[in-house]
């Protein structure tokens, strides 16, 4: 069984997305795009304990909070607005098939259009597959002042006046497990209904007969009942002031126990301990690091894969306090260990481990609507170029919202420094490119900005571009794939800066290096001839910061003039100022005459 496409309408963030997903797939795009809120709506849909929360959604979880009904001016009150999540799933086993066999439909996978063709041989084609469809809808109750939502076979909705629940029995059958980040390991090792721990018995169908014989115990056990300890006095004494104000029969006898003695609680405060170190002292599993406790919470996911066979894995953050070997262990094993597996990542470590095909990239619009993207090489990136620098060159584009396509090394770790500096001096003009979601490319030479800034454009990205002079082809070719061309009339951004900053900052800092030894042979003073020195300095350390080094010990006055309103003029792009607030219309006061 795999999710073969997802459609949400005004879930979250998320006024509407329709998207289709490969079997296995890493969801990739900048903070805040969706992706969690992804994979949170198909946990709604197929999560078998999701909606034993009460309530199962509440006024955050619908798209700007707007859960009511609109009434509009002059006509009746416009439908409230409901969360509606669409999964169509395929890759049926035999036993879904037979256990859903009354909802299940036949779809095209080469188009995602369903097959109603009277034909039944039809059915047969390569293209045509058995599938699912399910639908979570959820939405405000204004007599009961709350909210409600449930699952339903998605035919039922069309074809019944009453739609079918689809129920946690069924999701159970489906075996969707979805680890949260940084939210799943506190519970694990519990047995508290729901906790991995607590599936893998379920799966295993072991149920534990241990609660009588453990409460007995436990009853039977008085906490501090040692005279010497003095609680007990003080709870004697309880005791006897009690009596002088009520019948024995309301209650008497105050005295300590380990529990409230009931199974439920009993759920929540067992736990496993785990030995640390080489010693033989343990502790609750939960107190371990981090790290620990997610490769913990993964190898209880491995053991209810094993036992379930047919799961689909989503997971967010697969990184996270996990170094990069152990990251790559965990999405080969998940992806051999599933049926699909849905991960989302910030690290190129993960990330690399995904073919083209497999990495869904999301983009959001400013009115909600979340798009799917898939990364397209142009002619001149061949794929084995794109895995070898696929750390250095393309994984930061991939995550980020901007990018800024700098022609080579030197602008490119040049540029960000004189941003951050300038931000630094005067922040009321300028920003940091951090501080903007700005990551800056290297191209490695014109000739491929273009091209790179055809690439991220197609995935949704705002990109701006720096250079030094091209032809007017070159230009051309630039312009009509950036936002922005930031192009000065120098040839290398060494000679911007030597020919457009001042005497005193060049001397300064030539004053200031330490000037590598056949430089110093040519140059025995090089304050005294700052120019020249620095022009060889900034050749021999080319794309190593020298001109870095230099434009961030600069006032805001030696920053070349074509740096500080290429910094400004992002920063107004990037992030404008807010309108000025609206002039009040004046009025006119009538006074009455007077004879």
């Amino acid at each position: 069984m795999k999710i073969y496409s997802v459609e949400v309408e005004n879930f979250r963030g998320i006024r509407s997305a329709k998207l289709v997903l490969p079997s296995h797939a890493v969801i990739i795009g900048d903070n805040n795009t969706g992706k969690s809120s992804l994979l949170e709506a198909i946990d709604l849909v197929l999560g078998p304990d999701r909606l034993n929360r009460r309530p199962p959604i509440d006024e955050h979880d619908f798209y700007q909070g707007k859960y009511l009904a609109v009434p509009a001016e002059g006509a009746t009150p416009t439908e409230a607005p409901k969360i509606i999540i669409k999964l169509t799933i395929i890759d049926l086993s035999i036993e879904q098939k037979a256990r859903f066999g009354d909802y299940v439909e036949w779809l095209k996978t080469g188009t995602g259009d369903f097959y109603d063709d009277p034909n039944p041989n039809g059915v047969d084609a390569a293209d045509i597959a058995a599938a699912l469809r399910v639908t979570f809808i959820g939405a405000y109750d204004s007599e009961e002042d709350d909210f409600e939502g449930a699952t339903y076979f998605s035919r039922s909705i069309v074809e019944s006046d009453t739609p079918t629940i689809f129920s946690k029995k069924d999701k159970q059958h489906c075996g969707f497990l979805f680890l949260r980040s940084l939210r799943t390991g506190s519970r694990a090792l519990s047995l508290e209904h729901g906790s991995l721990l607590d599936l893998i018995l379920r799966l295993k169908e072991i149920r534990p007969q241990m609660w009588e014989d453990t409460i007995s115990t436990l009853s039977g056990l008085d906490v501090a009942s040692d005279p010497k300890l003095g609680i007990s006095g003080v709870l004697d004494s309880i005791n006897k002031s009690l009596k002088k104000y009520v019948p024995r029969e309301w209650g008497m006898k105050p005295h300590l126990k380990v529990s409230s003695l009931t199974r439920e609680h009993l759920r929540k405060v067992v736990t496993a301990f785990i030995v640390t170190g080489n010693g033989d002292h343990a502790a609750p599993f939960f107190r371990q690091g981090t790290g620990t406790i997610n490769m913990l919470v993964l190898a209880m996911l491995s053991q209810i894969a094993e036992d379930k066979q047919n799961v689909i894995f989503a997971m967010e953050e697969v990184e996270t306090a996990i170094p990069p070997y152990a990251q790559k262990r965990i999405v080969h094993e998940l992806r051999k260990l599933s049926a699909q597996s849905i991960f989302t990542s910030h690290s190129p470590y993960v990330l690399e481990e995904f073919s083209l095909d497999e990495t869904v990239i999301l983009s959001r619009s400013d009115d909600g609507v979340l798009r799917q993207g898939k990364v397209t090489l142009p002619e001149s990136v061949k794929h084995k170029r794109y895995r070898q620098e696929f750390r250095t060159r393309f994984c930061e584009g991939l995550l980020s919202r901007r990018v800024l396509i700098a022609e080579g090394a030197t602008e490119a770790t040049s540029f960000p420094i004189a941003a951050r500096r300038l931000a630094e001096l005067n922040p009321a003009t300028y920003a940091s490119l951090e501080a903007l979601g700005i990551c800056v490319i290297n191209a490695g030479t014109e000739s491929q900005i273009a091209d790179l800034a055809s690439l991220y454009r197609s995935l949704g990205k705002r990109i701006f571009a720096l250079c030094d002079k091209q032809t007017d082809a070159a230009k051309a070719a630039i312009e009509n794939q950036v936002e922005q061309l930031f192009m000065h009339g120098e040839k290398g951004i060494e000679n911007l800066v030597l020919k457009n900053t001042t005497q005193e900052a060049l001397e300064r800092f030539a004053d200031s290096l330490e000037w590598p030894p056949h430089l110093i042979e040519k140059y025995p003073v090089p304050k005294s001839q700052a120019i020249a020195a620095l022009t060889d300095y900034f050749g021999w350390s080319k794309g190593n910061w020298g001109i870095a080094d230099f434009i961030a010990q600069c006032s805001e006055d030696e920053i070349p003039e074509w740096l500080r309103e290429s910094c400004a003029t992002l920063k107004v792009l990037c992030d404008p100022p807010p309108p000025p607030p609206p002039v009040a219309e004046p009025t006119l006061e009538l006074t009455e005459a007077v004879s």
